[in-house]
């Protein structure tokens, strides 16, 4: 006899955990008709994130509930990885409390790979451990392979002069590892190195991923001689979740009457992501290499600041002074007045590539932004900031080939206006022939996804699998 699963997820803060989880909670209920819990750790720091907290609790289709906040006085670690590992852990008695209050119990928790503490309270309570993999196959594959790493490996990862093989994966470059292993005696890597160990304890993994855009990487998990010897459980792609489009509301209706005006797939949007900032110095290129591209652009811009990373706990309210001309070059707003229309703080990045004018994305390769690139079927120049944004920009550049990239690191040097003008030109401009590659592929990689979430497609039959096994109160 069947029964009816109650699914309870939990997210760690920021929008990049917040709007996946919510967007798979979405799926669960709509598709499936599963009743569910979201438990959030909000990062107490953004308008943005409360509104779509709220907007999720108004929805109705699961239900919401936000932990009460941890005691992270006495914290200084500042590095993300770090952060969001104690914040997590300090948060597992509330998440305890939380099920516990429940008049009915989850039969299965799905924790994002910042929260695989909480198998503890699932093991208490009798529920089924999942972890829900918001990045790629080939990040989920480095991060259950670190601790073999760690054993392996002599020195920095950095300063190794071989790439580093993973079983039945393309090998990750020294210069492209994620930020908690760019310094071994920091906090975070230990912590990295703990969930790489922790995840395999699971009774399966969802990713945010598909078999044709990664089926080399997922069969490596599905064998023994392979990733299988390490993550012993199943791993289900069920990519790609991006977030829906939030409509043409409020104060951005302004530049949405812009963009219905202008010439179809003649924009290149540009956003680095709500933790992603530039140096006042690389915002001045940026602005100077858009203006030499001669391409029409829409610019999310943030203030500067002196760490890629540094807005990651405080993505901003839109209350500090976010006067464009504060940050931009003299007269810049003035001789791109025709061609470009540049936004302060945030912007529904969902509904503006969605939209026909749309034709190129300048991003920091976060992945839910590459995922709403791709199921948009537009191009990108992707400039990696943090986290594991060098694995994703390589992958989309020279794997996936729906993108072009720096030829330096941005992280590392200011990267030219010249360069700029020429990345955004090639995947822009209807003459040049590796972009019209790009962009062909791109289109490809748009009805891939299209096809691998529609009934009968890969990532729809691993999801209803794995549905059905929690209904049969499987794990």
């Amino acid at each position: 006899m069947e029964s009816q699963p109650h699914v309870a997820l939990i997210s760690s803060p920021g929008m990049g955990h917040l709007f996946p989880s919510l967007e798979l909670a979405t799926r669960l209920s709509m598709r499936h008709h599963l009743s569910v819990t979201v438990f959030i750790v909000p990062s107490r720091s953004s308008s943005a994130e409360y509104k779509v907290i709220a907007a999720a609790q108004a929805a109705g289709l699961f239900t919401v509930i936000e932990l009460p906040p941890a005691d992270m006085s006495d914290v200084t670690d500042s590095t993300v990885v770090g952060r969001l590992s104690i914040t997590m852990r300090r948060h597992v008695p509330a998440l305890r409390s939380a099920v516990s209050a429940l008049t009915s119990l989850p039969s299965v928790l799905i924790a994002d790979i910042f929260a695989t503490e909480s198998f503890a309270v699932a093991d208490e309570f009798h529920m089924a451990k999942y972890v829900f993999v918001a990045s790629n196959a080939w990040f989920f594959a480095l991060t259950i392979y670190v601790p073999v790493l760690d054993k392996q490996i002599n020195g920095q990862y950095v300063d190794q002069k071989e790439p580093f093989h993973i079983p039945g994966c393309e090998p990750v470059r020294p210069c492209d590892v994620m930020d908690p292993l760019l310094d071994r005696t920091e906090p975070q890597y230990f912590e990295y190195v703990r969930i790489g160990t922790e995840i395999p304890s699971s009774d399966g993994v969802l990713v945010n991923t598909w078999d044709d855009l990664e089926g080399r990487t997922l069969a490596s998990f599905r064998d023994w001689n392979l990733l299988g010897r390490i993550m012993k459980s199943p791993v289900y792609s069920i990519g790609p979740i991006v977030r829906q489009t939030g409509g043409k509301k409020g104060g951005a209706s302004e530049l949405f009457n812009w963009l219905s005006k202008q010439p179809g797939e003649s924009v290149i949007y540009v956003s680095f992501g709500s933790g992603g900032t530039l140096s006042s110095e690389q915002m001045t290129e940026v602005a100077h290499g858009l203006e030499m591209s001669g391409q029409r652009f829409v610019w999310v811009v943030r203030a500067p600041k002196v760490r890629s990373d540094a807005t990651f706990f405080t993505t901003g309210d839109g209350t500090e002074d976010q006067s464009e001309a504060k940050f931009l070059p003299d007269g810049f707003l003035e001789r791109t007045s025709e061609v470009g229309f540049v936004v302060s703080m945030w912007a529904d990045q969902t509904a503006v590539l969605g939209s026909p004018a749309v034709g190129g994305f300048f991003t920091h390769g976060g992945w839910n932004s590459a995922l709403e690139g791709i199921t948009n079927g537009v191009p990108m120049v992707v400039w990696p900031l943090y986290a594991e944004q060098r694995m994703n920009a390589t992958m989309l550049a020279e794997e996936v080939r729906v993108a072009v990239r720096p030829k330096e690191l941005p992280t590392k040097a200011v990267i030219g206006r010249e360069e700029i003008a020429a990345m955004v030109r090639k995947i822009m401009a209807e003459e040049d022939e590796e972009g019209k590659a790009i962009r062909a592929k791109a289109k490809e990689l748009q009805r891939s996804a299209e096809k691998s979430t529609a009934e009968g497609g890969s990532s729809f039959e691993n999801f209803a699998r794995v549905v059905k096994l929690w209904r049969e109160n499987r794990v």
